[in-house]
C-alpha cells in the first residue's frame, strides 16, 4: 500500500502538472502522435480495404502483405524508422515514432474495412444494383453504412494498439507518456514509471470506451 500511496502522491503533486514535463503536456503529446498515426494509417488502409471488399480483387494478397506489420516487433520497427528518419534529415523524437506507429495501425483498419464490406448482405447489394445504383453509390449508401460498426472496431483496435505502443518513442528522445516510463526507469523513480504506465492504461481504456459508444450508436442508425 505504501508504494501505491507514493504513486498517488506523485500524481497529486502540483509540480507534475506544470511545465514542459507536466502531465497535461505529456498527455497532449501522446494523443497528438497517436491520433496522427491512426489518421495516416486510416488514409491508406480504409480506402484500400473498402475497395478490396467491394471488388474482391487481390484481396488475399493485399491483406496478408498488410498483416506482415503484425509480425514485426514494434521495437524493431522503431529502429528501422529511426534509421530512415535520420537519413532523410528528420532526426529523433516525433517523426521516427510516427513512422513506426503507422504500420502498426494499418492491419486492423484494412482487415476490418474489408470484412465489413464482404459481410454485407449480398441480396441487399444486388437489389441496390437492380435499382440502378452505380458501384460507388452501392458502396457509400449500402455497404459502408451496414459495415460501419466493424470499421469502427478496426479503428478502435488500431487506436488502442498505437496508444499503448507509442510509449516506445521515448527511447528515441520522443515525448508523450512514455517519457515518464523511460525516465522513471533510468532514474529509479518507480513512482514516476508506474504513474506513466497508469496514465497510458487510462488513456487506452478511455479510447476503448469511446469507440465502443460509437460502435453501439452506429448499429442503431
Amino acid at each position: 500500500m505504501s508504494f501505491l500511496t507514493s504513486v498517488a502522491a506523485w500524481l497529486a503533486d502540483g509540480a507534475h502538472w506544470q511545465g514542459a514535463d507536466g502531465i497535461p503536456i505529456r498527455v497532449l503529446e501522446h494523443v497528438e502522435l497517436s491520433a496522427l498515426a491512426v489518421v495516416v494509417a486510416a488514409g491508406v488502409a480504409l480506402p484500400l480495404g473498402l475497395y478490396l471488399g467491394h471488388t474482391g480483387r487481390a484481396s488475399f494478397a493485399a491483406i496478408n502483405v498488410a498483416n506482415v506489420g503484425r509480425a514485426i516487433p514494434s521495437l524493431a520497427m522503431l529502429v528501422f524508422a529511426l534509421l530512415v528518419s535520420i537519413q532523410i534529415g528528420l532526426g529523433l523524437g516525433f517523426w521516427p515514432t510516427l513512422f513506426a506507429m503507422v504500420p502498426l495501425a494499418i492491419p486492423p483498419i484494412l482487415t476490418n474495412s474489408f470484412v465489413a464490406i464482404r459481410t454485407t448482405d449480398r441480396d441487399i447489394v444486388e437489389a441496390a444494383r437492380g435499382m440502378g445504383m452505380r458501384e460507388l453509390q452501392v458502396l457509400r449508401a449500402v455497404e459502408l453504412p451496414a459495415g460501419l460498426p466493424i470499421v469502427l472496431a478496426g479503428l478502435r483496435t488500431a487506436s488502442v494498439n498505437v496508444v499503448a505502443t507509442a510509449t516506445l518513442g521515448a527511447l528515441v528522445a520522443g515525448g508523450g507518456l512514455g517519457r515518464y516510463i523511460v525516465d522513471g526507469l533510468a532514474l529509479q523513480e518507480y513512482e514516476r514509471l508506474f504513474a506513466g504506465a497508469l496514465l497510458v492504461a487510462l488513456l487506452a481504456v478511455g479510447i476503448e470506451v469511446g469507440f465502443g459508444v460509437l460502435e453501439r450508436a452506429s448499429r442503431h442508425t
